[in-house]
């Protein structure tokens, strides 16, 4: 029995040490497998119930180069998706996954993708925790597959009376959630997740930061062909290169820091007592033009916070604050009759929007028509101008932003052709805007026209997809 024990070990123990089989080549399947998750940036569905994100954009792109087909595996957490990763089910899990959790996990991040930091975040009206000593004893919750376990055990050798529940299932705004409604004293959170979700929770605040340097990657399983984790390296070197994965970045993420705890919960509480009264004449005018009635409304909130009778030292008025020449060009007749004023900003963008080159994709399309809302389309002209200069993109969103500012400066100013102008008000326009869809967004369903449109509106019935 012992001699048979002795040549069977060997047998098992090759067994129990085996490499992980990894998912098909795709060099050779055609077919790159993917692990994501729903999230509002790595993948979701917009408006027009087409996938969109972060991870579906760069992916996509990924594996057209290469000419692959992509097969997404979404997942409702990221216990899932290492599952998936480990089980060789998968090429690449594409989520906001930190470095540290990603080794932690026994796999192989691919290459950096950007930056974050980690985030205590507790209650404005909770315990003072300004510092970590402040920690010991307060109820502290901590999502398990994070990477920030780690980062709190390390915590927990200057301040020994620290402790933690770790949450297998829940999701960053889950946890948010309930830290809101005082379950915990404070919960721990990656930088992009919480500002992602802090215009729902305008009572919640940065405590400390954990840790200010956190690389967020994809995930390779085990075993994968170096040829594969090659080529992802060196994609993500040229998007880098060519300015993609920045622009990128920028469209889900470059805006979610524009608004301050006090225009969030403006918006919250005018919402439940202002839009009702409008919200039929936006529906309107979204049938019209096709664009989402809830960006329209964005407009109208950042214009006049939904007031009809808004007006500025400047003679700008109304709820879309309309200027004469604008009014007049629209076929206003009076610029305070909120119906008026509401179609009218929605016919002056539409407007706008059709008036850039083609080439010109949406999103981008809209936030840059939007910065002429605000400025004019000849100041719009004259930044795009100066940012195919620059040797940047003109038709990109986040190429252009970087450039608005540049029409307040003296050297630039004079060499434009209409001058002078406020381009950095602009960037904070479309930002504010893009904050406040996206609150709208949340909370308010999409439009959905009744059957038997006209044959005028037909064409534009089709809301305009920007999350």
């Amino acid at each position: 029995m012992i001699r048979l024990l002795l040549m069977l070990f060997p047998a098992f123990w090759l067994a129990g040490c085996s490499k992980p089989v990894p998912a098909p080549d795709p060099t050779l399947s055609g077919e790159l497998i993917v692990g994501t998750r729903n999230s509002p940036t790595a993948y979701f569905n917009d408006v027009e119930n087409e996938p969109s994100g972060y991870a579906y954009e760069l992916i996509s792109h990924f594996a057209t180069q290469h000419g692959w087909k992509v097969r997404w595996e979404v997942s409702p957490d990221l216990a899932s998706l290492y599952a998936l990763a480990k089980e060789g089910k998968v090429n690449i899990i594409a989520a906001e996954l930190t470095e540290r959790a990603v080794k932690h996990q026994g796999l192989i991040p691919g290459p950096t993708l950007f930056i974050t930091q980690a985030l205590i975040i507790s209650r404005l009206n909770g315990p003072a925790i300004s510092k970590p000593a402040d920690l010991a004893g307060r109820k502290i919750a901590v999502l398990a597959e994070g990477g920030h376990v780690e980062l709190m055990e390390a915590l927990k050798k200057k301040v020994p009376r620290l402790s933690w529940e770790v949450h297998a299932e829940a999701w960053p705004e889950e946890l948010l959630s309930r830290l809101s409604e005082g379950e915990f004293d404070a919960v721990v959170i990656n930088e992009t997740d919480y500002d992602r979700a802090r215009h729902y929770y305008p009572g919640l605040t940065v405590s400390q930061v954990l840790e200010n340097y956190q690389k967020v990657v994809w995930a390779l399983p085990r075993g994968t062909p170096k040829e594969l984790a090659k080529q992802l390296k060196l994609f993500t070197a040229q998007m880098e290169q060519e300015g993609v994965l920045r622009r990128t970045f920028e469209r889900y993420y470059g805006h979610i820091k524009r608004l301050d705890d006090s225009d969030i919960a403006g918006i919250l509480s005018r919402r439940p007592l202002q839009l009702p009264k409008y919200k039929k004449l936006f529906q309107e005018a979204n049938e019209e033009t096709g664009i989402d009635w809830r960006l329209l409304a964005a407009i109208g909130y950042q214009e006049s916070q939904w007031d009809p009778y808004a007006t500025s030292p400047t003679g700008v008025k109304g709820l879309m604050m309309l200027t004469g020449d604008t009014a007049d060009r629209m076929g206003v007749t009076d610029r305070l009759d909120p119906r008026q004023s509401i179609r009218a900003g929605a016919r002056y963008l539409t407007m706008l929007r059709d008036s850039l080159p083609d080439r010109v994709k949406e999103p981008d399309r809209t936030w840059i028509a939007l910065a002429a809302y605000n400025q004019g389309m000849g100041h719009m002209e004259d930044a795009r101008r100066i940012t195919l200069a620059r040797k940047m993109n003109p038709d990109s969103w986040a190429d252009v932003k970087m450039n608005l500012p540049l029409l307040a400066h003296g050297s630039y100013a004079r060499k434009t052709k209409y001058g002078y102008a406020r381009g950095g008000e602009a960037v904070i326009f479309v930002e504010s805007i893009r904050n406040y869809y996206d609150i709208l967004a949340r909370f308010e369903d999409p439009h959905k026209p009744f059957m038997g449109l006209t044959e005028n509106n037909a064409k534009s019935s089709k809301t305009l997809a920007l999350q």
